[in-house]
């Protein structure tokens, strides 16, 4: 695997989130990668509960500067960057102020969905394309972690589907067990069609639930991992159907098992 290029899609990574199964996972699986010579990029959204001034953030002038249109709206990309103490690994920052600025990161202070997560998790999908592009920076594998990062699949495969650098790319999606209850705004199908059209893979989205938007990732993937030890037996089964390689929950081998499975699966066609 040295001298490939791993891009790590999370909605959490430690330290810059509070450390829970996907938050920790997320940076194992990135740090793991770069201490064996991977070249490694790591993407998360820029929430407004992370203290940049503790984390040392600081804007990318030359990355930022677009706007992404989401629901034919307007709404300017910024990108900041931080490096992970001791392990010299970059993290970059997806930030809006509309969308990101707020003291949460998924929910109010009534532990409500914020009514616009959907659109959050359009924005993160495109601005993470977009500044790749502006990097020149062609990943081998993109492993995506948690649901707001699980459109990104979705759009590389229909939106980004004649972008060059993502053609040879393979996806892997991590699934874990946490979640969230009921659905994110309605309109999500909709906006989504503003960008893909007559997309039949939109279908999968109709309901958003936290179900039906793994699924979506799932079915726009080239293999799984069990992130946790138990997954919802409704994805299990989809996963299944889809016939795609699978990587079991690892208890104790993490770090070996997902540098192997990245090698064997970028040695399918």
């Amino acid at each position: 695997m040295k001298d490939k290029r791993i891009l790590f899609v999370s909605s959490e990574v430690v330290p810059y989130l509070p450390e829970t199964e996907l938050s920790s996972t997320a940076f194992i699986s990135a740090k793991n990668a770069h201490s064996k010579g991977v070249q490694t990029r790591i993407f998360m959204p820029r929430y407004g509960v992370i203290n940049e001034r503790r984390h040392q953030l600081h804007e990318v002038i030359r990355l930022s500067g677009m706007n992404l249109v989401v629901n034919d709206i307007d709404m300017p990309l910024i990108i900041k960057v931080a490096s992970i103490p001791k392990e010299r690994m970059q993290v970059y920052f997806i930030d809006n102020e509309e969308y990101f600025k707020r003291k949460a990161v998924f929910t109010d202070e009534d532990d409500q969905l914020f009514d616009d997560n959907d659109e959050r998790a359009i924005f993160f999908a495109k601005g993470v394309v977009e500044t790749v592009k502006k990097l020149n920076w062609a990943p081998d594998v993109i492993h995506i972690h948690g649901w707001l990062a699980s459109l990104l699949p979705l759009y590389l495969r229909e939106f980004y589907k004649e972008e060059p650098l993502f053609i040879e790319s393979k996806i892997v999606t991590s699934i874990y067990s946490k979640g969230f209850e009921g659905n994110l705004n309605a309109d999500l199908a909709e906006k989504i069609k503003f960008d893909l059209h007559k997309s039949d893979k939109i279908a999968t989205v109709q309901i958003p639930s936290h179900t039906n938007i793994l699924k979506s990732a799932i079915e726009n993937s080239d293999a799984i991992i069990h992130g946790s030890e138990t997954i919802d037996e409704e994805l299990s089964s989809f996963i299944a159907e889809k016939e795609i390689p699978v990587l079991e929950y690892q208890v104790e081998n993490l770090k070996e098992s997902y540098l192997n499975f990245y090698t064997d699966l970028l040695a399918t066609k």
